[in-house]
C-alpha cells in the first residue's frame, strides 16, 4: 500500500484568518483559486506573467498556485460544497432570490453542521 503524497509549497499556505481550507499565497491572503480563475477565464484568460504583474507576485508563486489548482485538491472541492450547502440553507439558491427572495436565518446548530461537515 502506498503512502499518500504530500506536497510542500514554497508560496502557498492555509490562511489562518479564513474559514476556507484551500491554500492562499503566503502572507497575501490571495487564494490560489483566484489566480487560477484568472488563468482559466473563458472571457479573458491571462498568462502567468500577466497575473504575476497584476498582483505584484513572483512568477513562481503564480505558477505554483496554478499547479496546486490543477492537482484538484480536495480542500477546494470541500470549500465549494460547504458554500453550496450554506447557500441552500439560506435560500440563496432559490431562483427568485435575486428578485427579492427572502434570506432565511440559519439556526446555529445547522450553521455548525454545515461548517463541520
Amino acid at each position: 500500500m502506498s503512502e499518500p503524497t504530500t506536497t510542500t509549497w514554497k508560496y502557498l499556505e492555509r490562511d489562518p484568518k479564513s474559514s476556507l481550507k484551500q491554500l492562499s499565497i503566503r502572507g497575501r491572503r490571495i487564494r490560489a483559486r483566484t489566480l487560477y480563475g484568472r488563468f482559466m477565464s473563458a472571457e479573458e484568460p491571462m498568462t502567468p506573467e500577466e497575473i504575476a504583474a497584476d498582483y505584484d507576485l513572483p512568477l513562481d508563486a503564480v505558477k505554483e498556485a496554478i499547479a496546486y489548482c490543477q492537482s484538484d485538491p480536495p480542500e477546494i472541492r470541500e470549500d465549494f460544497a460547504r458554500s453550496e450547502r450554506l447557500m441552500e440553507a439560506s435560500g440563496m439558491n432559490d431562483p427568485d432570490y435575486k428578485y427579492g427572495g427572502k434570506f432565511k436565518l440559519i439556526p446555529p446548530e445547522e450553521f455548525a453542521r454545515i461548517f463541520n461537515s
